[in-house]
């Protein structure tokens, strides 16, 4: 596979300039292949804005999961708003072409629709997600949300491919008034006839993207000065 890999980036040099991203994405791709099965590896470490990705290959899986963890300075409320405004998902999660809220099934529960984009010439990818809250309590001192792919809760929209999985887990620990640890590990395959390597690349860059958009989310007046309820039960 990384023999086919960098035939065609060859093949791509010569027709444009390659960003120094993919090419560092087929050294990656080789350690990958190096690596042990249930094994998390450091994929990406951004210190200045303290964010670390891991990739993990699964024991007989082509494809990868990931988690990523980072320090954010804004307050949990912020970040749960945020995370609570689905409508708005598109302004800081990776390649999102729609979205919008499906069902709120309870005040630790709803569902809510995704569409990707896509490279030029493959179809766009879409996906229905159930989201269960655990909140946080004396027990438990974070907040936790279980995000998990139901293809079955709605009719295939063509020409959308619909997405196989797409599960995460999202926790939220307060580390002080100003500061959060936000952490998110999942697992991507969007059906269809995408490569592998193609799926494994996405699972590493997008999660760094998302953990940087609602960096920057967490700084807008709407969220960072809001006074309005939580829409969910967050705490306990």
């Amino acid at each position: 596979m990384i023999r086919t890999l960098l035939s065609k980036l060859i093949v791509l040099t010569a027709i444009t300039t390659v960003p120094l991203s993919v090419v560092a994405d087929v050294d990656d791709l080789r350690n990958t292949q190096k690596s042990n099965a249930n094994e998390w590896r450091l994929h990406k470490n951004d210190a200045r804005h303290k964010i670390k990705v891991y990739v993990k290959n699964e024991e007989g899986q082509k494809l990868r999961s990931f988690k990523v963890e980072g320090v954010i300075d804004a307050p949990l409320e912020t970040l749960l708003r945020i995370q609570s405004d689905v409508e708005n998902y598109a302004r800081w999660y990776f390649e999102i072409a729609e979205v919008k809220l499906l069902k709120k099934v309870s005040d630790k529960e709803f569902y809510f629709y995704m569409v990707h984009d896509a490279p030029i010439g493959l179809p766009k990818r879409d996906v229905i997600l159930r989201t269960v809250i655990e909140p946080m309590s004396k027990k438990q001192p974070y907040v936790q949300l279980k995000m998990t792919s139901v293809p079955d809760y709605m009719p295939p929209r063509p020409p959308y491919v619909r997405m196989e999985a797409e599960n995460y887990i999202v926790r939220y620990t307060p580390l002080s008034k100003t500061q959060t640890l936000r952490e998110v590990e999942g697992f991507i395959n969007p059906g269809g006839s995408s490569p592998a390597w193609a799926i494994n690349f996405v699972s590493g860059k997008g999660p760094y993207t998302n953990m940087m958009g609602i960096r920057r989310m967490s700084l807008l007046p709407q969220y960072a000065d809001s006074k309005e309820p939580l829409p969910y039960t967050f705490f306990e």
